[in-house]
């Protein structure tokens, strides 16, 4: 696993389980609306940023390099809080996000391709 160095409170990084690149993903999520945004890829040290910035900071794997989110668009992620599933194997940033959080421009990474699903019931509670 690569995992490079990091100032990440060492009781977090103890808990993290992380892909062969050493990266757990991250779903930014509107903190008001609760609007899913977009999926990104945090290391250790991208959640140490995230955390200490108050900015979203991830790990580009195309880039391979740290990428703070809006910096160079302008569509800016500001952190309201941070959680880790149950499993430690991702990440959860609610955020107040400026502007469009997909790269494509839209509001949202989830618009563009809605895919037909049959659409399950509840059943009604049993008396």
């Amino acid at each position: 696993m690569s995992v490079r160095p990091s100032d990440l409170d060492p009781k977090i990084a103890d808990r993290l389980k992380r892909d062969p690149n050493g990266l757990v993903p991250a779903i930014a999520q509107q903190y008001d609306t609760g609007e899913v945004l977009m999926l990104g890829w945090m290391d250790d040290e991208a959640l140490h940023r995230t955390l200490t910035t108050g900015r979203c900071t991830y790990w580009s794997r195309s880039r391979q390099e740290y990428w703070v989110k809006g910096e160079s668009s302008g569509h800016q992620q500001w952190v309201k809080s941070v959680a880790l599933d149950c499993d430690a194997d991702a990440i959860l940033v609610k955020v107040d996000q400026v502007g469009a959080a997909c790269h494509t421009g839209d509001r949202t990474c989830w618009d563009a391709d809605v895919l037909d699903a049959v659409v399950g019931e509840r059943p009604e509670p049993a008396l």
